[in-house]
């Protein structure tokens, strides 16, 4: 079925959709253990909503294939993930309110560390802090100059940071320069066409005039680069669904993905319990929240499987901040697994609930991959789950006579 379909029957009503995203929430057991982090953790909140929801597995992208964040969130909100790929460069601009046009090139900028022989041995710097990052960024402004085009180094978060090149003709299919793991030198940022030679030329320039302003650095003695993305427009989930949507996401990406899909950004929160609070204050404002959780992916990320326990521990004990507010459709869920076993995002399925006085409620009783697998949504590509939140939301037409 075309995805597409639902924004044909669409209608506005005053009903309220909650979508509780724990970013990378899927996982796997540890050695010697039979248990995930999720079904590790004590999560009696969540446990009891499933008890009375409906739940299943989402792929993401497509069965096998480990689904970056970027076309994760784009499944999650009903786009189709294939088709609207992009590159995460616009994303990171997008999240820190870069004024873009339309001559932009954007890179995501990963700090990092080599050795003395140019080989990565860390891909994130150590994460460095945001107050280094800027004094980088700084660094690299003032000693980087390319003759045919503007550069802008940016800050975004700890080790993550945005280049944006501004000109004509500029390309975005270009080899991105980070390996993706340790061990190995950067990539040399060679064109994938012939338009994107002259491209690939700047970049090269840039890498070069990067690493050595870099070189007397400690941590972050190198960049590496990834996500190139030209400029391009969505249409907003306002249109498409007749939706007042505010986000709420403390992590720069994730409030770009929300700007460009024409959300409301909700004003900085530090904390997980922040987010949350954010939530029940602008309640009355409007009927679609997108709340987005980063600290299970990261610490998934980093391969510590303890205290990805403890981040699904603390969102669920300030579940009853949204129970309490009895949203006509709540959905639980993640964008992807990144199981702290493979310290990466993984082509897992994802865990999810949808809680509704118009679900049916299946013999699930915990919040768990194992317990989902029994669910009544069964396993179904992610892109689908907007239909169907808006559906029980009473949002959608019939098809048809």
């Amino acid at each position: 079925m075309n995805p597409e379909l639902i924004d044909t029957l669409t209608l506005k009503n005053d009903t309220k959709i909650v979508f509780l995203i724990l970013d990378g929430v899927g996982g796997l057991p540890l050695p010697g253990s039979d248990k995930t982090e999720l079904e590790t953790a004590n999560t009696p909140n969540l446990d009891r909503l499933a008890g009375s929801s409906i739940c299943g597995l989402l792929d993401p992208i497509g069965y096998g294939i480990t689904p970056g964040s970027g076309p994760a969130h784009f499944a999650l909100f009903g786009y189709d993930p294939v088709k609207n790929n992009v590159g995460r460069g616009i994303l990171s601009a997008a999240g820190i309110d870069f004024p873009m046009t339309e001559r932009d090139l954007f890179m995501r900028v990963n700090f990092a560390t080599v050795d003395k022989s140019g080989v990565v041995i860390d891909r994130r710097a150590g994460r460095i802090d945001n107050e280094t990052n800027r004094k980088l960024c700084r660094k690299l402004q003032e000693g980087v100059r390319l003759n045919s085009c503007d550069v802008f180094f940016e800050t975004v978060k700890e080790h993550r940071g945005l280049i944006v090149l501004r000109g004509d003709n500029m390309r975005d299919e270009i080899e991105e320069t980070d390996p993706q793991k340790v061990g190995m030198p950067p990539i040399p940022p060679k064109a994938l066409t012939p338009k994107a030679e002259e491209t690939a030329i700047l970049i090269t320039e840039l890498t070069e005039k990067a690493r050595e302003i870099l070189s007397d650095e400690g941590k972050a003695n190198a960049m590496l680069l990834r996500g190139y993305a030209k400029y391009r427009s969505f249409p907003s989930l306002g249109k498409r669904f007749n939706l007042n949507p505010l986000a709420i996401a403390n992590y720069p990406m994730y409030k770009g993905i929300a700007r460009l899909l024409g959300m409301t950004v909700n004003q900085q929160t530090n904390t997980i319990k922040e987010e949350f609070a954010a939530l029940r204050e602008n309640y009355e404002k409007y009927d679609f929240f997108f709340l987005h959780i980063k600290p299970t992916d990261s610490r998934g990320e980093d391969g510590d499987f303890d205290a990805k326990v403890k981040v699904i521990e603390e969102v669920d004990s300030l579940l009853p901040v949204i129970t309490e507010l009895n949203p006509d459709v709540l959905v639980v869920t993640g964008d992807h697994s990144t199981p702290a076993l493979l310290a990466s995002h993984s082509w897992h399925p994802v865990p999810v609930l949808l809680s509704s006085d118009t679900c049916r409620p299946d013999s699930v009783e915990q919040f768990s991959e194992t317990e989902c697998t029994r669910g009544g949504l069964g396993r179904l590509p992610m892109v689908y789950l907007m239909g169907i939140a808006l559906a029980h939301a009473k949002r959608l037409t019939k098809f048809g006579a």
